[in-house]
C-alpha cells in the first residue's frame, strides 16, 4: 500500500538536502510539526539497488536524546541505537525518523534531569517520572506517521523494541509488519533502566541483556 499525504497532516515539509555523515551520505528531509512547533527530520537512504524506500522499508522512529547523543550519557542506549539505525539503513536502505521534542520520553530536558536525580535515590525510570507528577511516557507518534506518508510509505518494518510505537503508528494508519529488535549500548550504568523498560513498560528485550564490549 502506497501512502499519500493527507490534507490534515500534522507536519509540513520544509526542505530536502544531501548530508554526508560519519555513517554515510543521506538525504535529509526536514518537517515542521504544526501541533508542537518542533522541527523533525527524515533521514533517507536508498536501497542497495539505488531505489528509494517504499512499502516494507526498514524504519527507525527515534526520539531526540541530547544527553545520550551529544554527551554520550551511559544512562540510556539512545546514542548507540541511533548509530546502529543509521548504519543499518545505509547498508539495507530505509528511513530514520528523528523526532524532536521527545527528550526524556517527552517530559523535556530539565524534567529528565530531575528524574535522573530521583533515580540516584533509588527510584527506577518509571517511578521517577511519576514522582514528579509526569507521565511514564508522553511521546506521540502522529508526526512520524505523517512523515512516512509524505515519503509515500504506508507499510514498514519497525526497527524498535517498543510495542507502543507499533501500536501508535498502526492507529495512525501505518502498517507495521514486524518489530525488528535493536539491542545495543547495554552497560553497567543502564542495565536497571533497560530492565524497567522490559519488565514494567513492555519493551521486547531479552531476559539476559548482552553487555557491549
Amino acid at each position: 500500500m502506497t501512502a499519500t499525504p493527507s490534507a490534515s497532516s500534522q507536519v509540513s515539509f520544509e526542505v530536502e538536502t544531501t548530508v554526508p555523515t560519519t555513517h554515510g551520505t543521506f538525504t535529509f528531509r526536514a518537517y515542521r510539526d504544526t501541533v508542537t512547533g518542533a522541527d523533525h527530520v527524515a533521514v533517507v537512504a536508498a536501497g542497495p539497488d539505488g531505489s528509494a524506500p517504499s512499502d516494507g522499508a526498514l524504519v527507525r522512529v527515534h526520539s531526540e536524546c541530547l544527553t545520550g547523543e551529544a554527551f554520550g550519557s551511559l544512562k540510556c542506549e539512545c546514542g548507540p541505537q541511533l548509530d546502529a539505525a543509521l548504519d543499518t539503513i545505509r547498508e539495507h536502505g530505509g528511513v530514520v525518523i528523528y523526532l524532536r521534542g521527545h527528550e526524556g520520553r517527552g517530559i523535556g530536558l530539565v524534567n529528565k534531569l530531575r528524574a535522573y536525580r530521583l533515580q540516584e535515590d533509588g527510584l527506577d525510570t518509571l517511578d521517577a517520572n511519576l514522582a514528579l507528577g509526569l507521565p511514564a511516557d508522553a511521546r506521540q507518534y502522529g508526526a512520524a506517521a505523517d512523515m512516512l506518508r509524505d515519503l509515500g510509505i504506508g507499510g514498514i518494518r519497525l526497527l524498535s523494541n517498543n510495542p507502543e510505537k507499533r501500536r501508535q503508528l498502526t492507529e495512525h494508519g501505518i502498517v507495521v509488519s514486524e518489530l525488528v529488535p535493536l539491542v545495543v549500548g547495554v552497560g553497567a550504568f543502564n542495565e536497571g533502566y533497560l530492565d524497567t523498560k522490559r519488565d514494567r513498560m513492555g519493551h521486547q528485550l531479552p531476559g539476559h541483556l548482552p553487555t557491549d564490549g
